[in-house]
């Protein structure tokens, strides 16, 4: 395996392999918010690496404050005109992430947020730490969950947490995380970066062939399943993202106030 470090650094996302291990890293701090430019960014570099005899392993990771916030509707997102092809657009890419062969690794610091919450569900494994906070704030919010979620969630944590998260919004911080799978391992506070990598090293030192084959069966069908998994929330998406509910959610949010919802 390739011992130097080979770095590519660029506005929004980093590349760097060392021993066998890529890290992508995000880089749009303080929140990462993502939008199909970062998403296809992370799955184009992902299949790169994927087709490398240099890289083993992968960790997903981020510069700043938090994980991953989603997308930014203070800003519109991204989403500038049709909310919902733009949406389908995003979806479409990353489908793709769960294509990827290679193991994934997620350093997961401050909040992973919404759709932040669906990607660091696309990796394989999850490292936090106790200040780290999970939230499937979709409900409170007024719209579906989407980025896979509904397949996600539940395979890694079983189908009553998920519930639990994906009806209440209530944000899972990290002790409780790693007690019910959502993070596979505790890092000391600040640590999850150095954590996931030296993880990294540590599987990248298995036999490749072996590891492919073993993660393959583990994940038999989870592709397909998330890719009709996200032709159904996008649906929904679209319905609830032209409800009352909906505008009000995201301007309570965005306002830093309680939403009241009125079934409409």
């Amino acid at each position: 395996m390739q011992a130097d470090t080979e770095a590519r650094p660029g506005p929004d996302l980093s590349v760097t392999v060392e021993n066998g291990v890529g890290l992508l890293e995000m880089r749009r701090p303080p929140a990462n918010y993502f939008d199909e430019h970062l998403i296809g960014l992370i799955v184009d570099a992902a299949r790169e690496l994927d087709d490398s005899p240099d890289c083993r392993v992968l960790v997903l990771a981020s510069e700043g404050k938090h994980f991953c916030a989603g997308a930014d509707f203070g800003t519109g997102g991204g989403f500038d005109g049709d909310r919902v092809a733009v949406s389908e657009r995003l979806y479409r890419r990353a489908a793709q992430l769960f294509e990827i062969r290679t193991p994934i690794i997620a350093a997961v610091q401050g909040a992973a947020v919404g759709g932040g919450l669906g990607l660091a569900c696309a990796a394989d494994f999850r490292v936090a730490d106790e200040h780290t906070r999970f939230v499937a704030n979709f409900a409170m919010l007024g719209f579906h969950q989407g980025f896979g979620l509904s397949v996600t969630l539940p395979e890694i944590v079983g189908r009553q947490p998920a519930a639990d998260m994906l009806l209440s919004a209530r944000p899972v911080r990290g002790r409780e995380a790693h007690r019910i799978g959502l993070a596979d391992r505790l890092a000391e506070p600040g640590r999850q970066r150095e954590h996931a990598l030296a993880w990294a090293r540590e599987l990248a030192s298995a036999a490749p062939l072996a590891v492919r084959s073993i993660r393959s069966t583990l994940r038999a069908g989870l592709a397909r399943r998330v890719a009709e998994a996200l032709e159904h929330e996008l649906a929904e998406q679209a319905r609830l993202w032209a409800t009352a509910d909906c505008a009000e959610g995201i301007a309570a949010n965005l306002e830093r106030r309680p939403p009241v919802f009125r079934g409409e």
